[in-house]
């Protein structure tokens, strides 16, 4: 049975412990609400984006000039997996989840007979899926949004994965990211961003009733400079919409620590107050026999 001494100990060692979670969980707080604006605010600017390639994508297709960009190699056995998570823990199952949906995805296509490199894009990512996928892994990125998520380190993910694809060393590429929703749910997302998934109104849609496009200087020249910037506007919007997950999951992660410190530190209080009252009494019947014998 633990001692006074110890009781106290711990009941000490608790009370620090929700004082750091509950000042985590505001610094988390204070930087979602940041992170949850920047991440709405890029969501109109890059669906209508995707929307408009993958119509093009849809007008396109079958034609011999078409950018492999945009309606891919043709192929479809090299698979890139973007694994985006956080750099640090305590944010509950936000990595986990990445992961988790990274391992069966990888799984999946493994067993078509497909072959899978995997980007990751966080330290996180890269700690976990190591032990069990590092041997399809390639180099990845870190530290990036440490004072919020700028265009320039999107920019760097999207060149790096044009780079692989120009040598064609994939033949689709898929982001996997967590979707902001609120500061108690995300939502795991896969995303393909090559080639640009032609969407389903598209392809059903009447022959007559698709849009014509008109390229103005030419074709190959604006999609030269569309498709690029189109990659790393989603994988900016990835970026962003994962910083508001994390904050979200860590604030929320650190209210339950909170909670259940707190819930300790009564059930400690308790244990403390029995085993000192015990104590006490065992001291009186000493006293009192003592007393008796004399």
């Amino acid at each position: 049975m633990a001692s006074l001494k110890d009781l106290r100990m711990k009941i000490v060692s608790v009370k620090s412990t929700r004082k750091i979670t509950s000042a985590m969980k505001m610094v988390a707080a204070s930087k979602l609400r940041r992170a949850q604006t920047a991440a709405e605010a890029a969501r109109p600017f890059a669906e209508r984006m995707e929307r408009m390639l993958g119509t093009l994508a849809a007008s396109l297709a079958g034609q011999s000039g078409a950018p492999k960009m945009l309606t891919g190699t043709g192929a479809d056995k090299v698979h890139l997996l973007v694994a985006v998570t956080a750099d640090r823990g305590l944010c509950g199952g936000f990595n986990s989840s990445i992961v988790r949906a990274t391992k069966a995805m990888a799984a999946d296509l493994l067993k078509q007979g497909k072959i899978v490199k995997i980007m990751p894009v966080g330290r996180k990512a890269r700690e976990q899926l190591r032990r069990d996928y590092g041997q399809y892994m390639i180099e990845g990125f870190e530290n990036l949004g440490r004072k919020g998520v700028v265009f320039a380190e999107a920019d760097q993910v999207a060149e790096k994965i044009s780079t692989l694809f120009d040598a064609e060393d994939f033949d689709v590429c898929t982001v996997i990211y967590n979707r902001f929703k609120s500061a108690i749910a995300q939502e795991v997302t896969r995303q393909q961003v090559i080639p640009f998934p032609v969407p389903a109104q598209a392809t059903k849609a009447d022959a007559g009733a698709k849009a014509i496009y008109e390229f103005e200087p030419g074709e190959e020249e604006i999609l030269a400079d569309i498709l690029p910037r189109n990659l790393a506007t989603q994988v900016f919007r990835a970026l962003l919409e994962s910083q508001a997950s994390e904050q979200g999951a860590r604030m929320t992660a650190m209210d339950n620590a909170t909670r259940n410190a707190g819930e300790m530190i009564n059930a400690l209080a308790i244990k403390y107050n029995r085993s000192r009252q015990a104590q006490i009494t065992k001291e009186l019947i000493e006293i009192i026999s003592g007393a008796e014998a004399l």
